[in-house]
């Protein structure tokens, strides 16, 4: 069990921080993407929770406390429908649905999209992605 803890204020953290930290924490319940609140000193100190994991989690003697050594992103998506299956390559990642395809850079921006009325499957090189789709049907996208 982890957390991950991105600091809210400007301050340089001491090796052991986490420590204390996870003391003030201990039995909180912690979820990913909140931000929480911690008194110190006399001082509330706000942190956003980046990572929970798992999420929910109830923080306890083993749980391990992290602070980001650099800028952490985080990007969620939704659909509309189940994703089947996620495959990475070198130009980004393929997102294939029951009935469509979607291609993301490395930044998670569109960079191609379609449907298909018989889905068969999607394969990857370094820089392709093939789509199977219909009886004997292939496409070729070089994003």
């Amino acid at each position: 069990m982890r957390v991950v803890l991105k600091p809210l204020f400007e301050a340089e953290l001491p090796a052991d921080f986490s420590e204390v930290i996870r003391g003030k924490l201990m039995g909180k319940e912690l979820r990913t993407g909140e931000e929480i609140e911690v008194e110190l000193l006399g001082k509330s100190l706000r942190f956003k929770v980046v990572l929970a994991e798992p999420s929910p989690l109830k923080v306890g003697r083993s749980t391990r406390i992290e602070f980001p050594r650099g800028e952490i992103e985080v990007v969620d998506f939704e659909f509309d429908e189940p994703v089947r299956e996620v495959i990475s390559f070198e130009g980004g990642f393929v997102i294939v649905l029951e009935r469509k395809v979607l291609i993301l850079n490395q930044d998670g921006q569109k960079i191609y999209s379609d449907e298909f009325d018989d889905l068969k499957g999607v394969r990857v090189s370094k820089n392709s992605v093939v789509i199977i789709h219909g009886e004997s049907k292939i496409r070729l996208v070089k994003p």
